[in-house]
């Protein structure tokens, strides 16, 4: 609307100024009219759009119906204007209107003889001139308006048909933008995150060689390669020595089907070295066409590999000698018996222990005896078959698997004993330490699975069973299971249950057998535990003497025997009878640290002297720990008790030992005494312990003399003290007091 005011300025002011100078007073008042007319359009722009159009179509009619009524036809101009803008701005009905406003205006303005338009020789107020004239009028503005009209509806068209083509292109530019910005989120997503991801074109029928395309940062940064470098590679080209065939045809194998796939291989760096990678391989492809690429993601799990191995190795290997332990034995030994079950073949189970490991452990301390561990286990992984397994169970106990070692119980039982003498011989020789020369031995036992109802655990019981058989057979050997043993395993097994409640249902008593002086007086008598289970059999101590030592049951069954000693000798007193009395006490027993308080408490509660007893110690004792044993001897002789060596001869006896130790007597072995003094060789011993006795001041008791020719020999010869069933045999205190009494 402005340019149309300054247009109006500028012809309107003109023309109204000429027309003023002129003499036109008309003129210059229809100007003046139409430019306040355009001020008050252009002034009040919140009219309406129409009301607007509306005002400047009615301004141009009164300017053209003016120019007509005062100038002539130059008023026809504005006239032919008006529906041209009423097309533009309003549309054909109001620019038809428009023209039958203008036709009507020039027949009105005709007729009243107002204007001068003529046509031909008929005059100006001519009814058929003015028709005429408004008809060609109506005629040429029907025409312009209809090609304007035409005009205005193509370019309409064209506007929509370009602002359909402008969204399009403004949809698509949107679309393209939100791509790129995709593009560059994906980007850099991929470049930032910790996965490697390699893009693969999938080349149809050439799945070994299929090239890469794409590799993110993550990639360069765990690979060691460049991106350049491994652009066109085949992802082959990260295999290695390590990497599993298996695994890596699995993965060839879903890729030919265009199938996703997930795998653990190994793939190696630039450097060569191996790094555990899980990787998924998923197929990209167009909407519905066929596969183009291979998107491979990989994440670096050596770490998780290595702490799960680690696991691994703390739950089924042992950690000093990094052999199998006994979980993953027990799962071995169940797939063995498994075998043999099926007919599959025979193995073995071998059981070895190693002999006097303590005394190296005790003498050199823990880190020699690990060492000795190590060196044992190489020994047993040398001289077995690969296939074999050798397990430490604990301490110095190792198992070896046999695989297949025959068809037939024979063949297999022949290769097993063959292997066990194989493993004794390789243990035997001499195994250097830190410049140290170490000999080495073990007892082994050996059990086949041959029974159809063999278990895991009974074939590995067995196998220990028949190794103690072998060490108490005197080490350094081996030993094939058999039936038997585990009878007597049982029947072991069963005393120590019985043993442990023996002491609670008053099953042991006290027998006491006499010892008497060269001439056949009583001096003494020795306190002698027996065992009558509920059932009513007589259990021999040198049966249940060793359970009880083995279990611990010795301690409260030498303080019952200690207690029990002293009340016998307080009955014996009471009787007349008032005899020293000789206590067996095991060395576990003396050992205990309270071992002296329950002596001095004992003596208290009863109220026997000290000197009455007589303590008998074993010279194994003497071995294990010479200086605390002396001390607590020391001790004992201070409140009176005195001392003796039992079995003397058959340990480690030394005069250094005797010196230091406060002995009252010794007891010679009545393994000496059995064929004496037909045994030339055993006359002899006696006679030297007998002399060496009698440098030393010390008593001396022979026990098991049992014939006359014994005890008139011992009596020529230095005259000791006797024990035997020739003067007397065990037996319950009431009936030696009997005996006594009978005698005297």
């Amino acid at each position: 609307m402005s340019a149309v005011l300054v247009l109006a300025l500028v012809v309107a002011v003109p023309s109204a100024l000429v027309a003023a100078y002129r003499g036109y007073a008309q003129v210059a008042l229809m100007d003046t009219i139409a430019l306040a007319w355009i001020l008050a359009i252009w002034r009040f722009d919140r009219w309406s759009h129409t009301t607007r159009v509306v005002n400047f179509l009615a301004m141009l009619f009164f300017v053209a119906v003016g120019s007509i009524v005062s100038v002539g036809a130059v008023g026809l101009c504005y006239l032919l204007a008006i529906p041209v803008i009423a097309v533009i701005l309003l549309g054909q009905r109001a620019a038809y209107a428009t023209i039958g406003a203008g036709a009507l205006a020039m027949i009105v303005l005709g007729l009243a003889g107002y204007s001068e338009l003529t046509m031909g020789d008929l005059a100006s107020d001519s009814p058929v001139g003015v028709l005429l004239f408004a008809l060609n009028y109506a005629c040429v503005g029907a025409l312009g308006t209809l090609t304007a009209g035409s005009v205005l509806k193509g370019l309409s068209r064209s506007l929509n048909k370009a602002d359909t083509v402008s969204a399009s292109l403004e949809q698509e530019r949107t679309a393209l933008r939100r791509v790129n910005q995709e593009w560059q989120l994906t980007s850099a997503a991929l470049a930032g995150l910790q996965d490697m991801v390699l893009i693969v074109q999938a080349v149809h029928g050439k799945a070994s060689h299929q090239p890469i395309i794409f590799a993110n940062a993550a990639f360069e940064r765990h690979s060691g390669y460049r991106i350049d470098e491994i652009i066109g590679q085949s992802l082959h080209a990260l295999h290695g020595p390590e990497t599993s065939t298996e695994t890596v045809a699995a993965l060839s194998d879903a890729m030919a089907r265009y199938e996703p796939a997930s795998a653990q291989l190994v793939n190696y760096t630039k450097a060569g070295e191996p790094r555990w990678v899980e990787v998924d391989i998923v197929p990209f492809a167009g909407e519905g066409g066929p596969i183009t690429h291979w998107v491979a993601v990989g994440r670096d799990i050596t770490e998780k590999r290595q702490s799960a191995e680690s696991i691994r190795k703390l739950a089924f290997y042992d950690v000093l000698t990094e052999l199998p332990n006994r979980r993953l034995l027990m799962e071995r030994l169940g797939a063995l018996t498994d075998k043999a079950q099926r007919g599959e073949g025979i193995g073995a189970v071998l059981y070895l222990d190693l002999d006097n490991f303590k005394s190296v452990n005790d003498a050199r301390g823990h880190a020699t005896g690990d060492a000795l561990l190590k060196h044992v286990a190489g020994i047993l992984r040398d001289t077995v078959h690969r296939r074999d397994t050798v397990a430490r169970l604990g301490g110095d106990e190792f198992v070896v698997l046999a695989e297949h070692l025959g068809d037939d119980a024979s063949a297999a039982t022949a290769a097993a004993v063959a292997l066990a003498e194989r493993v004794g011989t390789a243990l035997r020789r001499p195994i250097d330490i830190d410049g140290q020369v170490y000999q080495s031995s073990g007892s082994v036992g050996i059990s086949l699975p041959t029974r159809p109802e063999q278990t895991a655990q009974d074939l590995l019981r067995e196998a220990d069973t028949a190794m103690y058989h072998a060490k108490a057979a005197g080490r350094n050997g081996a030993a094939l299971f058999e039936t038997t043993m585990l009878a007597a395993a049982e029947n072991t097994l069963m005393l120590e249950r019985d043993l442990g409640n023996a002491l609670d249902n008053d099953e042991f008593a006290l027998h006491l057998q006499l010892q008497v002086s060269p001439d056949g007086q009583p001096i003494g008598a020795e306190s002698l535990l027996r065992w009558r289970r509920a059932d009513g059999v007589l259990v021999p101590p040198d049966v249940f003497i060793p359970i009880a030592e083995k279990t611990g049951l010795i301690v409260p069954l030498g303080t019952w025997v200690l207690r029990q000693a002293c009340l016998s000798w307080l009955r014996l007193s009471r009787a007349g009878h008032a005899l020293p009395l000789s206590v067996n006490v095991s060395p576990r027993q003396f050992q205990q640290a309270d071992f002296v308080d329950v002596v001095r408490s004992i003596l208290a509660e009863t109220g026997v002297p000290a000197t009455q007893l007589i303590f008998e110690l074993t010279e194994g004792l003497l071995v294990e720990n010479m200086d605390a044993t002396v001390a607590r001897m020391h001790v004992l002789a201070e409140l009176g008790i005195r001392f003796s060596i039992d079995d003397f001869g058959t340990g480690y006896s030394s005069l250094a030992y005797l010196q230091k130790m406060p002995l009252y007597e010794l007891k010679i072995d009545k393994g000496f005494m059995r064929d004496m003094p037909h045994d030339v060789n055993g006359t002899a011993l006696v006679k030297s312990i007998l002399a060496m006795a009698g440098q030393l001041g010390l008593r001396v008791v022979a026990e098991g003399i049992e014939t006359r020719e014994q005890a008139q020999f011992l009596a020529s010869h230095g005259k000791p003290c006797m024990q035997g069933f020739l003067f007397c045999r065990p037996m319950p205190l009431g009936e030696l007091i009997s005996q006594l009494e009978a005698a005297a």
